[in-house]
């Protein structure tokens, strides 16, 4: 099984390439693996060149998300109950980019309650900008 589309693979692997080139580069998450059983979940941004390391925002499910690299292989190769296995979000897209992923990760205490409070944010500045004067 591969979780990884080789379109996405080079789009991570190109995000790759400019982060080495430009160490400032703060990449938009590509990819979201998940748990379908549990809360852990990656926020994938970068593919090395080996086709197996992958940097992005892990968060294992106990409430304390890091950023750092893991292992595509590794993450293939967990076995959930009923014969499940780790899958990829399909239709995941995001407006913003890893750093902010992180910080709010880190408020509020995972990347689940994360994804929640960025939606919550999204729609709050639409409204507020629908207020606004014209």
């Amino acid at each position: 099984m591969t979780l990884l589309s080789p379109g996405i693979g080079a789009l991570l692997a190109a995000n790759f390439e400019h982060c080495a080139r430009n160490p400032r580069f703060d990449p938009f998450p590509l990819v979201r693996l998940f748990n379908p059983t549990g809360r852990a979940v990656w926020l994938v941004s970068e593919i090395y060149p080996d086709d197996d390391t992958l940097y992005g925002l892990a968060d294992l499910g106990l409430g304390c998300a890091e950023l750092g690299i893991f292992s595509l292989r590794e993450i293939e190769a967990i076995d959930l109950p009923l014969g499940m296995k780790i899958a990829r979000d399909l239709v995941f897209t995001t407006r913003h980019r890893l750093s902010v992923w992180a910080e709010a990760s880190r408020l509020a205490g995972s990347i689940p309650d994360a994804a929640e409070l960025l939606s919550r944010l999204v729609r709050e500045d639409a409204s507020a900008i629908r207020l606004l004067p014209r």
